[in-house]
């Protein structure tokens, strides 16, 4: 009967032949073999954040009246709910490391080189997104903080020339943040963004399996005199193992560090003393404190980020900066120098910024 009916399966779905794929498919050995599994454990978070947005979804109402006092009944009366919460959060920011990560180990490694500039592109969209998860979902408590700091982040957009305004209209529903921005934000957060990343995510994962592990060019040497590790089982059982290391990870610091709920949003009290960003958004206010005069003013009509008003037009005197391509891979590499001052570019602008803020309910000013 087990035969049949694996024989019955083979038929329609051709696991024969994605099998024999999976045996032959192989890993390349080398001492940066270990960055091979940062990839892996940003799906894993993915997964997490998958299973628990499902399970808030079943209680999570997404209004203004109602957001909050949802949210607050999960974490007060539904079973583990407290939990599920916090393990939901924990992973949004464990993910968006992870994915950082491995995309500062892909482009160091230069595994964006052809043939995989693809895979590159569908990694970098896929980084993207899960951003805008991670700016979606900030507002969806409905809280003080996310309230103010969901004003700031949709008034940045504001600068883009000429589609400014219709921009920040576009991200709030409206002239303010308000119970449609809400709306708007829970659905992108839960249905369409899942829907894009799905799908960039089967077409990321198809040209790696397609495609395999790129190897450094300093480790070709290495690589080829060592023997290669086949992915079944043997590197999909390492993978698998550090998913359970994660996974305990991940439920200490939730169970152990909870996530606060904060107050509720009211959209007439003053703003919050040194709102800051998310960690993976500092990068966008450390970019305006280098912008000739600029700065983002938090006032009670709300936020505005600012340049200077008469700036001095500079003549480029540089070549552009090349493509996703690299162009030297065929010549000497750039050296050490080169990547330590990326990783000081890197560190430079995670930095949280220093904040002046004024005691008056009157505004919130990130200055330079």
């Amino acid at each position: 009967m087990l035969e049949r009916t694996k024989s019955w399966l083979d038929d329609r779905l051709g696991l024969s032949k994605i099998i024999e794929f999976g045996s032959h498919k192989t890993v390349p050995a080398h001492r940066y073999s270990v960055f091979y599994y940062l990839g892996g454990m940003t799906l894993f978070f993915f997964l997490v954040q998958v299973c628990t947005g499902v399970l808030l979804m079943l209680y999570y109402r997404p209004s203004a009246n109602e957001a909050f006092e949802s949210v607050e009944f999960i974490m007060t009366v539904v079973p583990f709910g407290w939990l599920i919460r916090s393990i939901h959060s924990w992973s949004a920011n464990l993910m968006v490391f992870f994915a950082v990560l491995h995309m500062i180990s892909v482009f160091f490694l230069k595994a964006y080189r052809a043939p995989r500039e693809l895979t590159w592109v569908s990694g970098a969209v896929l980084l993207f997104l899960i951003m805008g998860f991670g700016f979606s979902g900030y507002l969806l408590p409905w809280n003080q903080l996310a309230f103010f700091a969901t004003k700031v982040g949709t008034d940045i957009s504001g600068v883009v020339p000429i589609v400014g305004p219709w921009m920040v209209r576009f991200l709030r529903g409206g002239d303010r943040v308000s119970g449609g921005t809400l709306s708007r934000f829970y659905g992108w957060h839960v249905a369409l963004l899942p829907a894009i990343t799905f799908l960039i995510l089967v077409v990321h994962l198809a040209l790696v399996q397609v495609k395999g592990m790129s190897v450094p060019a300093s480790c070709e040497d290495e690589a080829k005199s060592r023997k290669p590790m086949k992915f079944f089982p043997h590197f999909a059982m390492r993978d698998l193992s550090g998913w359970v290391f994660a996974l305990g990870v991940l439920a200490a610091l939730a169970a152990l560090f909870p996530w606060e709920l904060g107050e509720k949003a009211d959209l007439f009290a003053p703003a919050y003393e040194n709102i800051r960003p998310e960690w993976y958004f500092v990068f966008m206010f450390q970019t305006l404190k280098l912008i000739p005069g600029g700065e983002i003013v938090l006032r009670r009509g709300g936020t505005a980020p600012s340049s200077h008003p008469n700036p001095r037009p500079r003549r480029a005197t540089h070549r552009p900066q090349q493509g996703l391509v690299d162009r030297r891979c065929g010549r000497a590499p750039l050296g050490p120098r080169h990547d330590v001052l990326g990783l000081c570019v890197a560190a430079s602008a995670l930095r949280r910024p220093d904040q002046r803020t004024p005691t008056r309910a009157s505004g919130l000013h990130h200055t330079r």
